[in-house]
């Protein structure tokens, strides 16, 4: 097997297993040892490898040979599910900050895991691209702890309903979820950090509920949105509530459900496979996310910060940006993806790169209100959420 392949099959072994080798083999050392205090241009040699763990859509699978080409290191990327609870369980109480080297992680955790340090604070100096990302995505309060910057906002997007026009008509409310007309031909995801959110905007937005903030609900707020999902739960209105980027692609491209919550990419994948989906414009607002990159303590301790910084300035520097544009719908909030599909038209079609981040920019023109991945009740979204799965 040769090192490429090694280092891009993700799932053969575990990363404990890479880093005792190294150890054992005295290299790990040896190329700190050699590296120490020089520019990291002065050792690409090195080929340093780091250990991402991010949400399914943040890979972008044998194109992360690009950053080898640019920086000499390289990605080692692990699917955390996309669900932040049991990332942060891993990260303050299991063995994560032993894998891993930097998270992709959706914003809302930064606080937390930075009491628990968990994680470290960028020094955003090491991170010349930052200064390029809009500035409205630097104003996410949730970057932020105690004066410090906890996370980097590398991919933004909002999000609302997929559906099939030739099955549903026009779709332009999150109102055809809970239609009794498609009863069984609908579908959620089973998380409460997006369903429970999109309920609300939907109750704020529709029903005239007494909703303060979606993305952050009181105790009464939370009861009347799970109350209201838990009864078109046993009414049979879903078809079920989805886990994971396979199963959403697969509901969707099967025809399984006609509508439903959820990512973008969805639709673009199910677009691939020849049918025709689209993305609905609520007329009660998107929900809005930020996926934060967030540096682990681990990797402050295993002398791999500078590294992490290295590796996220690549994130925003352009590359990055246009693959997530094309393959994902997803947009790296910063010019630079433009800026790098003109000056190499060979890879990307600017006007492509453009029309996507102009997309996504129209959406953050309207009405969004921002997920929250740990509202200030989340341990009540935890207890509600685990009613609705008995239900």
């Amino acid at each position: 097997m040769t090192l490429k392949s090694l280092i891009h099959s993700r799932f053969a072994e575990t990363n404990v297993s890479r880093r005792q080798m190294l150890k054992s083999m005295g290299v790990a050392g040896a190329a700190l040892t050699a590296t120490a205090g020089m520019p990291f241009s002065s050792a690409l040699a090195a080929e340093t490898e780091l250990s991402f763990w991010g949400t399914g859509t943040l890979d972008i699978g044998n194109n992360w040979d690009q950053l080898t080409k640019d920086t000499g290191l390289i990605a080692n990327f692990t699917d955390n599910g996309n669900d932040p609870g049991p990332v942060v369980a891993r990260m303050v109480a299991g063995n994560a900050n032993d894998l891993y080297d930097a998270l992709g992680l959706q914003g809302g955790t930064e606080k937390e895991l930075a009491v628990q340090n968990a994680i470290a604070p960028w020094d955003v100096s090491k991170i010349p691209n930052y200064e390029t990302v809009w500035s409205w995505a630097k104003d996410i309060p949730y970057l932020y702890h105690d004066g410090q910057q906890f996370g980097i906002p590398s991919v933004v997007n909002a999000d609302s309903i997929i559906y099939l026009p030739e099955k549903t008509g026009p779709v332009d409310s999150y109102g055809v979820i809970f239609d009794p007309k498609l009863k069984g031909k609908v579908a959620m995801e089973d998380t409460w950090i997006n369903s429970v959110i999109f309920t609300a905007i939907y109750l704020k937005g529709s029903e005239n509920a007494k909703i303060e903030e979606p993305g952050n609900l009181t105790e009464d707020e939370l009861g009347m949105v799970m109350e209201f999902l838990i009864k078109h739960k046993k009414d049979g209105q879903f078809r079920t509530f989805w886990s994971g980027w396979e199963q959403g692609v697969q509901l969707v491209a099967n025809e399984e459900v006609y509508a439903m919550t959820g990512w973008e990419p969805i639709v673009y994948a199910a677009r691939e496979r020849g049918i025709k989906a689209e993305y609905a414009v609520p007329v009660e607002g998107y929900e809005g996310w930020g996926n934060n990159t967030l540096l682990t303590t681990g990797a402050v301790e295993r002398g791999l910060s500078d590294q992490a910084h290295e590796f996220t300035n690549w994130l925003l520097g352009g590359f990055y940006g246009c693959d997530l544009a094309v393959n994902r719908g997803y947009v790296v909030p910063t010019d630079n993806n433009v800026k790098y599909a003109k000056a190499h038209s060979d890879q990307f079609d600017p006007e492509k790169i453009e029309k996507i981040s102009n997309h996504v920019k129209k959406k953050f023109s309207g009405k969004v209100y921002w997920q929250n991945t740990r509202p200030d009740n989340f341990q009540l979204y935890e207890e509600w959420w685990q009613k609705l799965r008995n239900a």
